[in-house]
């Protein structure tokens, strides 16, 4: 896959000089004041991350005397998909941010769409305060899979050792599930939940969503069939009425009117089954890589 005109290649592949975060500035930053310095602050780019498949790049980001990390994706790196309409991930990562906070499932960043150095792109808060010591998803051994965790997947290291992809049995991640399969996630990796320091558990890169036809691609199946936790399904009652309203006519900016039906109707199968869905046969089930 190669980038067009206007695609990733004339954007900046290594390191840049910036200023530092201040060490007491946090930057688990959240509403208005996250939004603000987002929208306005002034940004002053420190690197790209060269695995990402489209330009993603890291920077500082101050106003105000807020000062905090940052992802800016311009729309010009951004490389041609075979299924999704070119220059539209951004606008697809802004409504996750938009579903996820109107409908309470604030499990995605503060994200905005503005202008920057490599001209207009979505921007999201950096979270630095991951948490690494207690990890909610990976591989294990096939015979240490933690008590009471889902296995997702069966695998293999160099030496042919048998391994699981396994998750915890936590509500945090049975919400992100949820919220998945609304946005119908395709890219749903391990490497996108982050677990902060305080126990809030984020996803980020939901670039490839909301398309119409089912793609969703994800390592949190451990709930296949189950019913729907109550909290669960409160939220997505709250979130057919929003559609119907406000959050609906702010979608509509960035989604087209074929994909805010099928997001309607994915809402309304979950509420009608009130379980968890099964993956769909004619599409992979897991990312790749998984983590």
């Amino acid at each position: 896959m190669t980038a067009g005109p206007h695609g990733a290649a004339d954007l900046p592949a290594g390191p840049m000089p910036a200023s530092q975060v201040p060490a007491d500035v946090r930057a688990a930053l959240t509403g208005e004041t996250a939004l603000t310095l987002l929208r306005h602050g002034e940004l002053e780019l420190e690197g790209r991350l060269v695995d990402a498949s489209n330009a993603t790049l890291r920077a500082v980001i101050t106003a105000d005397g807020v000062t905090a990390r940052c992802v800016y994706k311009p729309v010009r790196g951004e490389r041609p998909l075979w299924d999704f309409p070119d220059g539209t991930l951004a606008g697809r990562e802004i409504s996750a941010y938009l579903l996820s906070t109107q409908a309470g499932f604030d499990v995605v960043p503060p994200t905005v769409l503005r202008d920057g150095p490599f001209g207009p792109g979505m921007c999201q808060l950096w979270i630095d305060e991951e948490r690494q010591d207690d990890p909610l998803l990976g591989f294990v051994p096939t015979g240490e899979v933690p008590a009471g965790w889902h296995r997702v997947a069966a695998a293999r290291d160099e030496q042919g050792h048998p391994y699981a992809l396994v998750h915890a049995d936590d509500p945090r991640l049975a919400r992100m599930a949820i919220f998945d399969a609304v946005v119908n996630n395709a890219d749903r990796k391990g490497g996108h939940i982050i677990v902060t320091v305080d126990g809030h558990v984020y996803g980020v890169d939901h670039g490839v969503t909301f398309h119409t036809e089912d793609k969703l691609r994800t390592v949190l199946w451990g709930w296949v069939g189950q019913p729907l936790p109550d909290d669960g399904v409160e939220l997505l009652e709250k979130l057919r009425v929003e559609l119907s309203g406000r959050l609906g006519s702010t979608l509509a900016e960035h989604l087209t009117e074929m994909e805010l039906g099928a997001l309607a109707m994915r809402v309304d199968r979950l509420l009608a089954t009130r379980c968890f869905p099964e993956p769909n046969d004619d599409w992979p089930s897991i990312p790749w890589p998984p983590i």
